[in-house]
């Protein structure tokens, strides 16, 4: 059986400036100034890899205060805010019509993965959500994508991944799945082949269904 896996974060929705908004507000407390370097390096990873990342730069507090804080932050804007991409909800939504298996492997956290989706009315299309705290590593790792295919229970080889990032990307090409970047942040994408938007009907030709 073969399927289709999306990330969250900047392929279904467009929570990426919300996240970095959130994460700028916490660290300029600390006279931290959040960089496009500083974004392209944690672009598509755990929030625990983006503290470590900042927690070499300034003497922060513990891991579980900031987090609150930029949860707190983001959070208070995901109703009012967040919005999904028309092209990856319309091919959800294409997809879901003809009987595709879907599921989602995210390096969100499991709550606020469950309130973005509850936001933008999807989590009744997907049969699995994988979050980044369900698993022992985060993406570039395949542990995220590994369980979702498990899940699901669809094979690797035949299935495609929707990702927006290089260490996205490189997580589900690990675990076996034919993977595309939809590059929407004009970030790097390594040798993965890109896409300037998600189509049902590419999805379809690439599972032989079209």
């Amino acid at each position: 059986m073969k399927g289709v896996v999306f990330d969250f974060d900047g392929v279904l929705g467009d929570s990426e400036g919300i996240s970095w908004d959130a994460w700028a507000y916490v660290l300029g407390d600390h006279g931290l100034h959040v960089t496009r370097d500083d974004i392209v390096a944690c672009t598509g990873t755990r929030s625990s890899t983006t503290y470590e990342h900042f927690a070499e730069k300034a003497d922060l507090p513990p891991y579980e205060s900031v987090l609150q804080a930029v949860d707190q932050h983001r959070r208070s804007r995901y109703p009012t805010d967040l919005h999904g991409f028309p092209d990856a909800v319309n091919a959800v939504q294409a997809l879901a019509m003809v009987g595709v298996p879907l599921g989602v492997a995210s390096s969100s956290s499991r709550s606020n993965l469950d309130v973005k989706m509850g936001v933008l009315g999807l989590t009744r299309y997907f049969d699995v959500s994988v979050a980044g705290d369900e698993v022992e590593r985060g993406k570039p790792a395949p542990d995220l994508y590994l369980v979702a295919i498990e899940q699901m229970g669809i094979d690797a080889a035949p299935s495609v991944a929707v990702e927006d990032t290089k260490v996205g990307a490189d997580s589900a090409a690990a675990a076996g799945l034919r993977t595309v970047i939809v590059n929407r942040m004009s970030l790097d994408t390594g040798l993965h082949p890109t896409v300037s938007e998600v189509d049902p009907d590419l999805l379809l030709l690439w599972l032989g269904l079209l």
